[in-house]
């Protein structure tokens, strides 16, 4: 029996504006494919495609001309949100952290009968490419920023592609990492796990309600307080 169709959203950061050649982009397309006949529907938005001004909200205050709400009703409709990201200075690009300080913008829309962040149910992951060194790092800290806006991570939720140290090619030049075994690996762990893991939170959903449990901390502590004072 068929498994039901999720959808996954690719957020691509590299810092080419289209049609640029992105090597972040033959990733995404290489674990695509692998989503695929596991029946997920896949789309990628290039973020440095639109206009997305700097802020930690989801409505950027006093920018009349903001994209990032259009970006932002896609991941909500999302059952998994993969950011990804190229290398720079050993480090996650400037527009991966961008996308992320706009996604944080979502820990002010909590819902009103459980206090979850829109992310609670929904599957992170993180794609990295670049050369030499840096993709644990950037993996290791995305990831963590997914989980404290409430996506639940799966094992082996990234796969990158890094160049030997110095000038050379990219994911995809001349054909670079394609029979690369780890990369082949990791982009089937990941989509696999992901969807897996997508499936099983919408069977059965994390019903945490974080409003009692901020209430029962206020209370605690305010009463502890109290007696210190006392």
């Amino acid at each position: 029996m068929q498994q039901p169709k999720l959808k996954a959203l690719f957020l691509n950061c590299t810092l080419k504006k289209s049609p640029g050649v992105s090597h972040t982009q033959r990733l995404i397309d290489f674990v695509s494919k692998e989503m695929e006949p596991l029946n997920v529907e896949t789309e990628t938005v290039r973020i440095i495609d639109f206009n997305i001004p700097f802020s930690i909200h989801t409505h950027a205050k006093d920018e009349p001309k903001d994209d990032w709400p259009k970006i932002h009703k896609k991941i909500i409709k999302a059952d998994i949100i993969i950011i990804c990201s190229p290398i720079w200075f050993g480090t996650r690009a400037s527009v991966t952290q961008l996308t992320l300080e706009r996604m944080s913008g979502m820990y002010d829309e909590r819902d009103k009968n459980t206090g979850q962040y829109p992310l609670y149910n929904k599957v992170g992951a993180c794609l990295v490419t670049g050369n030499e060194d840096g993709a644990h790092d950037v993996i290791s800290n995305t990831l963590f920023n997914l989980t404290h806006i409430g996506c639940t991570i799966p094992p082996n939720a990234d796969s990158y592609w890094v160049g030997e140290a110095g000038p050379g090619p990219s994911f995809g030049d001349d054909d670079a990492g394609y029979e690369n075994l780890f990369v082949n690996r990791t982009a089937k762990y990941l989509a696999y796990n992901t969807a897996q893991l997508a499936r099983v939170l919408k069977k059965s959903p994390l019903d945490l309600n974080l409003d009692e449990i901020d209430r029962e901390v206020d209370e605690h502590i305010g009463n502890r307080t109290k007696h210190i004072r006392s």
